[in-house]
């Protein structure tokens, strides 16, 4: 890897990664999916985008490994503090499905003067997702 090529890997904390893998995969139609793992590696979710890796890891599976972040974990819910921007795709029809399931949205659809429309929504698990389509 060179020094102009950074890479990012996130890992963020879930309830259950089914419930994940619907709402990005299903819903927003983006990238993600199931990790090939080694036997005895826990199972996660993962998103790959341009250098920036997104990891989704089931809470259990992360107390096992951790139990030292129990404390931590029940003190912060989780997606607080954190904003996820994605650039997507038929943003029309993923705001009718986020409707249809009756997900928080924080911002309904908006178009910006600024060449956007955009969407701020939660995902199961209280993650503030931006969600943002070029309308130019």
């Amino acid at each position: 890897m060179s020094r102009h090529t950074p890479a990012m890997s996130i890992q963020l904390t879930v309830a259950d990664l089914s419930t994940t893998e619907a709402f990005y995969a299903g819903i927003l139609e983006l990238p993600i999916r199931r990790a090939l793992t080694v036997p005895g590696a826990p199972e996660h979710l993962e998103m790959k985008v341009e250098g920036c890796n997104l990891i989704f890891v089931e809470e259990a599976t992360v107390l096992k490994v951790h139990p030292v972040l129990e404390e931590r974990f029940a003190m912060f819910p989780k997606g607080v503090g954190a904003t996820l921007h994605f650039r997507v795709e038929g943003l029309d029809e993923i705001y009718q499905a986020i409707m249809e399931e009756e997900m928080e949205i924080l911002y309904h659809m908006e178009e910006q003067p600024y060449g956007i429309k955009d969407l701020w929504c939660f995902d199961p698990d209280g993650y503030l997702i931006v969600l943002e389509e070029p309308t130019r």
